[in-house]
C-alpha cells in the first residue's frame, strides 16, 4: 500500500519508496534520456527510460542539501544527493555522466541539444559549490558549538560559585519568598518560548508559502507532462512509421544501386566489345581498300593476259607452220640430198631463225607461267 503522506510526493524506486518533502524546492528542470551503467560489465549503458523524462534539481532548505531526481511515471529512476566530491563529465556533445558512490552506480543523461547539456553541467557545478559551502559552514558551526560548549563547561563552576555566594538578581528581587522567584523565572521562560515560537511561526509560514508555490508548480508541470504524453506517443508512432518508410526506401535504393552496378558492368563490357568491333572494322576497311587497289590492277592484268594469249596462239600457229615446213624440208632434204650443199647456208639461217623463234616462244611460255602464278 502507498504510504499516506499529506502534502508530500511519494515515488517508487525499485523496492523502496522515495518521498519528495514539501521543504524541497525544484530549482532547475530539464528533459533528457536517462541511462545507468551496467552493474555486471561496468562498461555498457542500460536505458533507464524509454523516452526523454524530466530531470530536476531539488533544494532542501532544512538540511541545506541538493538532490537530482527524475521520475518516469510513478517510478524514480534518479535519486542522487549531490556532494562536493562529485564531478559531472561531458563525454560527447550531447551526453554527460556522473558517479554516485551512495547509489553505487553511474548515471548518464542524453540531451536533445548541446545548450541543454551545457546548462545542466553549469547547474551541477553551481550546486556542487553550494553543497561544498554548506558543508564548510556546517563544519564551522560544529567547531564553534564544540568550542562554546567547552568554554561554558569551564565557566560553569565559577558562575555557580558566585551565584551561591552573592545570590542572583532574581533572588535579590524576590525577597517575598521562593514561590515569587519561581513564578518570575517561569514567566521569563514562557516569554522566551513565546517569542521563539512567534519567530518560528513566521519562518514556517514563509516556508509553507514557498512550498505551496513549489507544489503548485510541480502540479502544473505534472499536468503539462501528462497532457504531453499523448502527443509524445503520437510523435513516437509517427517517427516509427517514418522510420519504417525510410528503411523501405533505403532497401529500394540499395536494390537500385545493385542494379546500377550491374548495369555499369554491362556497359563496360559493351564498351570493350564496341572498341574491339571498331578495331576489326578498321582492319576490314584496310583490307577492302587493298582489294579495291588490286581490283583496279585486274583489268590491266586481264588485258596483258589476253595479249599474251593472242601472242601464244600466233606462236602456236607459227610453230605449226614451222613444223610443217620442217616436215616439208626434211622431205625435201630426203628427196634433195643433192641440193643439200646448196641449201646448207639457207638451212643454217633458217635454223638460226627457228632457234630464235623457239627461244622467244620459250620466253613467252615462261612469262605466261609466271603470270599465271602471280594471278
Amino acid at each position: 500500500m502507498l504510504p499516506q503522506m499529506p502534502r508530500d510526493a511519494w515515488y517508487r524506486l525499485e523496492d523502496s519508496w522515495v518521498v519528495v518533502k514539501e521543504r524541497e524546492q525544484p530549482i532547475f528542470t530539464t528533459r533528457a534520456h536517462v541511462f545507468q551503467i551496467d552493474p555486471t560489465t561496468k562498461k555498457n549503458w542500460v536505458p533507464a527510460s524509454k523516452q526523454a523524462v524530466t530531470v530536476s534539481y531539488f533544494y532542501d532548505s532544512t538540511r541545506n542539501s541538493y538532490r537530482i531526481i527524475s521520475v518516469d511515471g510513478s517510478k524514480v529512476i534518479i535519486n542522487s544527493t549531490i556532494t562536493p566530491n562529485m564531478t559531472f563529465t561531458k563525454t560527447s556533445q550531447k551526453f554527460g555522466q556522473w558517479a554516485d558512490s551512495r547509489a553505487n552506480t553511474v548515471f548518464g543523461l542524453g540531451f536533445a541539444s548541446e545548450q541543454q547539456l551545457a546548462k545542466f553541467a553549469e547547474k551541477f557545478q553551481e550546486v556542487k559549490e553550494a553543497a561544498k559551502l554548506a558543508r564548510d559552514k556546517s563544519q564551522e558551526k560544529m567547531e564553534t558549538s564544540s568550542n562554546h560548549s567547552q568554554e561554558s563547561g569551564r565557566e560553569t563552576p565559577s558562575s555557580t560559585q558566585a551565584s551561591s555566594i552573592n545570590g542572583t538578581d532574581d533572588e535579590k528581587i524576590s525577597h517575598g519568598g521562593p514561590e515569587t522567584a519561581a513564578l518570575i523565572t517561569e514567566n521569563d521562560r514562557l516569554k522566551t518560548a513565546v517569542e521563539q515560537s512567534n519567530a518560528n511561526a513566521k519562518k514556517w509560514e514563509t516556508e509553507l508559502q514557498t512550498l505551496r508555490e513549489s507544489n503548485a508548480r510541480l502540479v502544473d508541470a505534472l499536468t503539462e507532462s501528462s497532457a504531453n504524453v499523448e502527443s509524445w506517443k503520437k510523435q513516437l508512432n509517427s517517427c516509427k512509421e517514418e522510420s519504417e518508410t525510410l528503411r523501405e526506401k533505403i532497401s529500394e535504393l540499395e536494390a537500385q544501386c545493385a542494379e546500377a552496378s550491374a548495369e555499369k558492368e554491362r556497359n563496360a563490357q559493351l564498351s570493350a566489345r564496341v572498341q574491339e568491333l571498331e578495331t576489326e572494322l578498321q582492319d576490314k576497311e584496310q583490307e577492302l581498300e587493298n582489294l579495291r587497289k588490286q581490283a583496279e590492277i585486274i583489268p590491266q592484268l586481264m588485258a596483258e593476259c589476253e595479249s599474251i594469249t593472242e601472242k601464244l596462239q600466233a606462236a602456236d600457229v607459227k610453230n605449226k607452220d614451222l613444223e610443217e615446213r620442217i616436215g616439208g624440208l626434211q622431205a625435201d632434204i630426203e628427196d634433195s640430198q643433192s641440193k643439200q650443199g646448196n641449201m646448207k647456208g639457207e638451212l643454217k639461217k633458217f635454223m638460226d631463225i627457228l632457234d630464235g623463234k623457239i627461244d622467244e616462244l620459250h620466253e613467252f611460255r615462261q612469262g605466261l607461267s609466271r603470270l599465271g602464278v602471280d594471278n
